[in-house]
């Protein structure tokens, strides 16, 4: 799928979620994916970002931390735990 085309499906997507005002940084979220669908198996990478942006939804509503600050953080605590999961010389 074209860059552009992943532009618009998140917008629309955000839109229907009224969050049209919410930054998504799509390449870090595929990127996450990539980590983990190489790292565990390939099943993990859509259950890993979702888990990633349902804890930064849940540390913004509970006023622990900016949008940008709670994605940032549950990005890196996923990529530290995969990272210590998976072997060296296997992860992305």
């Amino acid at each position: 799928m074209p860059a552009a085309e992943l532009d618009d499906w998140v917008r629309e997507l955000l839109a229907a979620f009224e969050l049209p005002d919410t930054q998504v940084d799509i390449d870090q979220v595929l990127s996450l994916a990539g980590v983990a669908a190489h790292g565990i198996v390939r099943p993990a990478a859509p259950l890993t970002t979702y888990l990633a942006g349902y804890a930064a939804g849940l540390a913004v509503g509970r006023g622990r931390a900016s949008e940008q600050l709670a994605m940032d953080s549950a990005d890196a605590l996923a990529r530290a735990v995969l990272k210590a999961r998976v072997p060296a010389g296997n992860d992305d």
